[in-house]
């Protein structure tokens, strides 16, 4: 599924408009799609006689609720039609479709003071569903007065609610409520779907979404191309690395982890054993000397180097870090590693030394969050996998900024510093440069320690198998979601990340049989 932002689509549609295509056309084909979505979402609303309730806005939302309403009374159902605002307000294409409601003789009840509401409150009892055109993706304020009082009784009528585009009040970028959104059971959302429709909270608005194709003009869709996309089974498929008949270790890469510390050998040990579960063909662990024996007992797979300490965590000594690098397919730094002063030599070290690409997690972030201008400067392609408050530290937010547009700031970052970031969480974000994925694999059962080692681990054995960066993070994060749903099978509270590193490989068996 392709993604755009608000200001994306009106762009499309206003310059498929230029092209030659009418506005009431664009209209009328996103009535047409919608209805046909909804027979088909909603059975009930098939059979003669149905009660459908369409609440319009006075702008274009309402007007592809009016081609909605004429569509299904045509039908044989009984459609009441309610408008917040007055009819003399309605302009444009909207303006068409209510004259071409009225000479079908229908009645269309005007909403403007709070008692006007009673009225709409009495025909949502009983009513077969409702179809939601109050407000569409250019909302640009929050929902007050009048218009939320509404929302509410959508939300609270116990009857079906079906969305035209976006539910209103939910922000069509962020996903976010602005101030209060219809909860809908099916979107049909026209064109491209938004990425506020993808993300939480917003999906939970939407429930089924389904992209209506309204004919935007292919030239105007090739001078501006989606910039996103919701990961799937089948584009994950062919991303996943597939083995010769006659390979061997050799021939699936080879990994240095970097990781680990005193009272953190737990985060080394994850994400080397996440290295393995990927499918990586040799991995060695680079340690401080006090946790190595601790380590390599851990991870039977795995070499392990007993690097000298200095400031209570793993010291930088260039030589030995070149010849560690040398040969290597891929480098993970971070996991574990603790704060000491040494750790951002290292980094630096590795960005501008390595010739392997590069994952950076946890403290290796950490150590990089007053100055990331290094990234800009990386020898190898860099892949960064923060959490929301490691991801503010980069970029100079709160966390609740972060978190307020995932989307965008996940975009600018790998933009500006020309890396491609993982922005972890529900509805993980992968942006590399201004193209942006949402994953929709995972579950709440994840919300435990090391699950992000076990991430780090899975994007540096991907990227060793030849996968590039942004292929690597993306199928990544899909199969550590993926997997973490298998474990959720057997019960999703109590999953530790061990538990989801075993199922990799069913995770990655699954996901080619999926796409079948």
């Amino acid at each position: 599924m392709e993604l755009v932002t608000a200001a994306h689509m009106r762009r499309l549609d206003r310059r498929s408009i230029e092209l030659g295509t009418p506005g009431h056309a664009l209209m009328e084909r996103a009535g047409a799609g919608a209805c046909a979505t909804l027979l088909r979402a909603m059975p009930a609303v098939r059979k003669r006689g149905a009660r459908v309730i369409v609440i319009a806005g006075k702008g274009n939302n309402g007007g592809d609720g009016l081609v909605v309403a004429r569509l299904l009374r045509a039908r044989g159902a009984r459609v009441a039609v309610f408008l917040l605002g007055r009819s003399e307000e309605v302009t444009g294409d909207a303006l068409r479709n209510l004259k071409a409601w009225r000479r079908q003789r229908g009645v269309v009840r005007e909403v403007s003071v709070a008692e006007d509401l009673v009225a709409l409150q009495r025909q949502l009892a009983g009513g077969t569903c409702v179809v939601d055109a109050l407000l569409g993706t250019g909302l640009s304020a929050d929902v007050t007065g009048i218009h939320a009082a509404a929302i509410e009784l959508m939300n609270g009528s116990g009857v079906p609610v079906f969305a035209l585009d976006i539910p209103s009040g939910l922000d069509a970028d962020t996903g976010r409520p602005r101030g209060v959104a219809v909860r809908a059971a099916v979107t049909a959302t026209f064109g491209f779907a938004k990425y506020g429709q993808v993300i939480h909270p917003g999906v939970d608005h939407c429930g089924v979404l389904e992209a209506i194709d309204i004919g935007l003009d292919p030239r105007a869709v090739a001078e501006a191309p989606p910039d996103g996309a919701l990961l799937d089974d089948a584009a994950m498929r062919a991303l996943l690395p597939r083995r010769a008949a006659d390979a061997h270790k050799g021939t699936a890469g080879h990994v240095l982890v970097v990781a680990g510390s005193r009272g953190k050998s737990g985060a080394a040990i994850l994400a080397t054993r996440a290295v393995a579960r990927g499918g990586a063909g040799l991995v060695t662990l680079a340690t401080p000397a006090s946790i190595n024996a601790v380590c390599a007992g851990a991870v039977h797979e795995a070499m392990t180097e007993a690097w000298p300490e200095r400031d209570g965590g793993l010291g930088c000594d260039p030589d030995r870090l070149a010849a560690a690098v040398a040969g290597k397919s891929a480098v993970v730094a971070g996991p574990g590693l603790g704060s000491a002063r040494s750790i951002r030599d290292v980094v630096l070290w590795l960005l501008r030394y390595s010739d392997a690409p590069l994952v950076l997690d946890a403290d290796a972030l950490n150590a990089l969050a007053r100055n990331p201008s290094p990234l800009r400067r990386a020898r190898a392609p860099v892949v960064l996998t923060p959490h929301p408050g490691e991801m503010g530290r980069l970029a100079g937010l709160s966390t609740a900024e972060v978190q307020a547009d995932r989307v965008a700031v996940a975009r600018a970052f790998a933009t500006e510093h020309g890396c491609v970031l993982v922005l972890k969480g529900a509805r993980t974000v992968v942006a590399s440069g201004a193209f942006v994925w949402i994953n929709p694999t995972g579950n709440p059962g994840m919300a435990s320690g090391g699950m992000g080692d076990a991430l780090a681990g899975l994007i540096g054995a991907l990227l060793a198998q030849g996968l590039q960066a942004s292929e690597a993070a993306r199928l990544g994060v899909y199969l550590h979601g993926l997997a973490g749903d298998r474990v959720a099978r057997r019960g999703a509270v109590g999953m530790i990340a061990s538990d989801l590193i075993d199922e990799l490989p069913a995770a990655m068996q699954q996901c080619d049989a999926d796409a079948d």
